[in-house]
């Protein structure tokens, strides 16, 4: 249950943000903290993740995380997918994702274990101002069980290269947050 939440909570930030006209070519780094609700384990690691659009409409991504939780427990989540993105409105895309996912988890004393899976999910992109998006998504993910997460950011543009965002997941297991900056390319 643990480690299907971290990757949820991953796959819930690899589709998000732009600024002006919104673009799905980026490269996000960031660090995280999440927290399981229902056992003693929290922890904090780093998030990278990117997107590429292919043309107007459809774009790949991907992304990776490293998290280290209390007692020595170490995780490694990767994810990558192809999604599809439409305009609703002058100032808000729609996107849909669907993606292969892989999560890894060490235990100290007892090895790791690995499973792999799929997710799927849909969302929205808002612009309320220029320099500020605003993002929602909710997304599913079958690796050994399954789980659904609601994602929420924001992410503040200081130009049409780079912003920073702050958003959070959750889910009936877990609560993440995660800060984070995006560098955007093929704009101008």
């Amino acid at each position: 249950m643990m480690r299907l939440s971290l990757l949820t909570i991953l796959l819930a930030f690899s589709a998000a943000a732009s600024a002006d006209e919104f673009t799905y070519s980026w490269l996000q780094a960031g660090y995280g903290k999440v927290d399981f609700d229902d056992i003693d384990v929290d922890g904090d690691g780093l998030v990278f993740s990117g997107s590429c659009e292919i043309n107007d409409e459809f774009f790949i991504f991907g992304g990776y995380s490293q998290t280290d939780l209390d007692f020595g427990i170490d995780t490694s989540i990767w994810g990558a997918g192809f999604g599809y993105n439409t305009s609703i409105a002058e100032n808000a895309d729609l996107f849909a994702t669907v993606s292969y996912e892989y999560v890894e988890v060490d235990v100290p004393g007892f090895g790791s274990e690995d499973e792999n899976g799929f997710g799927i999910g849909v969302g929205m992109r808002f612009l309320p101002a220029p320099s500020v998006e605003l993002n929602g998504s909710i997304n599913y993910v079958d690796v050994g069980e399954d789980d659904t997460v609601l994602a929420l950011a924001g992410l503040y543009n200081f130009n049409p290269q780079f912003s920073v965002g702050l958003g959070g997941a959750f889910s009936d297991d877990a609560t993440s947050w995660t800060l984070f900056g995006r560098w955007y390319f093929g704009r101008q």
